[in-house]
């Protein structure tokens, strides 16, 4: 069926999915559904952990529906935003519909992602088979993405809820934009105010237009470049704040380029086969020109461009999935280095874009098998190894959905892969601070500072290093990981409400009592939701300093 034949048949289909049906689309929600929520059951009784505390559980902007914090959580420079250092608006009003339903029960938290899970899967079928793929290797390709290990993290994370939500919402613009195109830029501006990485959005809608229509709406996706040039200035502006942008990881230009093409080998590898999963990963720059990661990367990636070019000037509609997946991992490449280059989370958006490229790459291939019986067989074997790899993926992200039960569980798992990382390091100073070894303990947690680590409220309320707090190599450790988040606040033109308070209680972890007192008088004329706690604070203090 050639480009115009399948436009036609696309709109004469009221399901928007030719071929599909109703029933069919219907029975795929059911099916993902309870297969999603048996993987992701031992995830369900898992706490909120990490990003989760301040993005949902200390979130008191999202826990009462009104007027005052719908519009406190749009505003992109207000106390919410500036929190959670994205602007995501899209994201915290589902999380706060959540908190009203279930409040800070976490199963049903879980359970929300889950089913958006399970719904991107189903609308990644409808989009595949919309752009050519066969109704069995569609329905494959979204299984694979349902159940494939990589995004266990972005799924069983309650605060990844952005990547879900993101993830329904800009499959659903590509849906929905052939036909309503205004419907569909308003389903564009949801996907980019749940996440950012919804931008991949735009180039792929007019890629798949430009090989699917005669005569593709410029003028609409000039509209959706002006939207999305006004987010970009505002997340950036948001995002700086954050002090993720601020790493500078790469001593030469020669080892970015080489670490961006390991980055790019080792996602390629983890999409194929699940390899390589890891709770916050930690990998090194690759400063060796012999390293096989990115000379590897240079072979697969010269293949994957040949491919794209070949397809664009073909005007063939897989090169909108080669560029889907160039463009979801560009923001996350490191050209622009920042913190904790790595993570199960980010393949998300990648993986769609690689199995689309993937499945019509395929079929075109299978194409040039003239014997029927020949192409019958490949196709045969294509699917039970696709079915076999799906079989094993359900069992691996099952186990892998068991790390979100316990925060131990979650740095247990980093610490294995990365053993000279920051979960690495602070398992060390724990113990050795636990056995009383002040200059052991004192020489890890440096070592997981230099990583970039700098919860001080961590070790400070932590009981593992009461026994050596007084020994001075480790006191001077804690100071320089304090004082570094009192230097962060102190840099702010305009510290929000929190970050004061973030402030203060460094302060107060080193003893300097009067600057806390300071500090949070500050905090409190500038007016906010914290202000009990602020007044709980000062309170406290004035019992110290009497």
């Amino acid at each position: 069926m050639n480009a115009i034949d399948r436009k036609t048949a696309n709109r004469s289909d009221p399901t928007g999915a030719p071929g599909l049906g109703a029933g069919l689309v219907a029975f795929l929600c059911l099916a993902f559904l309870g297969a999603a929520w048996v993987v992701y059951q031992p995830a369900f009784s898992g706490p909120f952990l990490s990003d989760d505390i301040h993005y949902v559980a200390n979130n008191e902007y999202l826990h009462e529906i009104s007027i005052e914090n719908f519009l406190t959580i749009l505003d992109p420079f207000g106390p919410t935003t500036l929190a959670v250092v994205n602007y995501s608006p899209v994201q915290l009003w589902i999380h706060a519909l959540a908190w009203q339903a279930f409040g800070a029960e976490t199963y049903g938290h879980h359970a929300v992602n889950v089913v958006l899970h399970a719904l991107a899967s189903v609308l990644l079928v409808v989009l595949l088979f919309r752009t050519g793929i066969p109704r069995v290797a569609s329905v494959l390709g979204g299984a694979f993405f349902l159940l494939h290990p990589a995004n266990v993290e972005a799924v069983a994370w309650i605060s990844q809820l952005k990547s879900s939500s993101s993830m329904v919402l800009s499959l659903a613009t590509l849906l929905v934009f052939p036909r309503h195109r205004l419907g569909g830029t308003v389903l564009f501006l949801l996907a980019l105010l749940a996440k950012p990485t919804a931008a991949f959005v735009l180039p792929v809608a007019m890629l798949i237009s430009w090989t699917t229509e005669e005569s593709p709406p410029w003028r609409w996706f000039a509209a959706w470049a002006v939207i999305f040039a006004a987010f970009a200035f505002l997340e950036l502006s948001v995002h700086q704040r954050s002090g993720a942008a601020e790493a500078t990881l790469y001593e030469t230009p020669f080892t970015l380029v080489r670490t961006v093409l390991g980055l790019a080998m080792r996602y390629l590898v983890m999409a194929a086969t699940s390899i390589g999963v890891s709770a916050f990963h930690e990998p090194e720059p690759i400063t060796s020109s012999l390293d096989p990661w990115w000379i590897l990367a240079l072979l697969a990636l010269t293949l994957l461009g040949w491919r794209t070019v070949h397809t664009a000037r073909r005007r063939e509609t897989e090169v909108a999935y080669w560029v889907w997946a160039v463009v979801s991992f560009a923001p996350i490449s490191q050209i622009f280095p920042f913190l904790y280059p790595m993570a199960d989370r980010y393949l998300y958006f990648i993986l769609p874009g690689l199995l689309g490229g993937t499945l019509l790459a395929g079929l075109s291939l299978a194409r040039r098998i003239t014997d029927e019986r020949t192409r019958t067989r490949a196709g045969g074997v294509a699917l039970a190894a696709g079915i076999a790899l799906c079989t094993a993926f359900a069992f691996h992200s099952h186990a892998r959905a068991g790390l979100w039960r316990h925060a131990a569980t979650l740095t247990a798992n980093a610490a294995r892969n990365y053993p000279n990382g920051v979960a690495a390091n602070l398992l060390r100073s724990q113990q050795a601070g636990r056995a009383g070894d002040g200059a052991a303990a004192a020489a890890a947690l440096q070592a997981a500072f230099d990583r970039g680590f700098n919860r001080f409220e961590m070790i400070y309320s932590d009981t593992s290093w009461d026994p050596v707090r007084q020994d001075p190599k480790f006191a001077a450790v804690f100071e320089k990981i304090a004082r570094s988040r009192i230097d962060r606040v102190a840099s702010r033109d305009d510290p929000t409400q929190g970050e004061l308070r973030m402030m203060a209680h460094a302060y107060i972890a080193l003893g300097e009592y009067a600057d806390a007192r300071r500090v949070l008088k500050i905090a409190l004329a500038k007016g906010g939701i914290l202000d009990d706690e602020i007044r709980g604070d000062l309170s406290q203090l004035s019992h110290v300093l009497e």
